[in-house]
């Protein structure tokens, strides 16, 4: 999978939550986190970049601690893994 495509996963999975209720801390986090994601989103930038910006989402998505709906948990743990496949193919594994 390309960085881009993981970029495009990681960013609908996040904006796929807006639409859903959330805790108003959890909102908050997702919001910021779905924000930094759609920038990246066909984003002429180096890798390094990239990867810096979705370490920043990661760090983002760790401070949600509940978000108190089943469907966001799951979006949130996807975007979570479409974030370490970012971070795996700017690593060059």
């Amino acid at each position: 999978m390309s960085v881009d495509d993981a970029v495009r996963r990681l960013h609908d999975h996040l904006e796929a939550t807006e639409e859903l209720p959330v805790t108003p801390a959890a909102g908050r986090w997702l919001g910021e986190a779905a924000a930094v994601a759609g920038d990246l989103v066909d984003a002429d930038l180096p890798e390094t970049v990239v990867a810096d910006r979705v370490e920043r989402v990661v760090a983002l998505l760790d401070e949600v601690e509940q978000t108190g709906n089943e469907a966001v948990d799951d979006h949130v743990a996807a975007a979570e893994r479409a974030a370490e496949d970012v971070l795996a193919s700017a690593d060059g594994e």
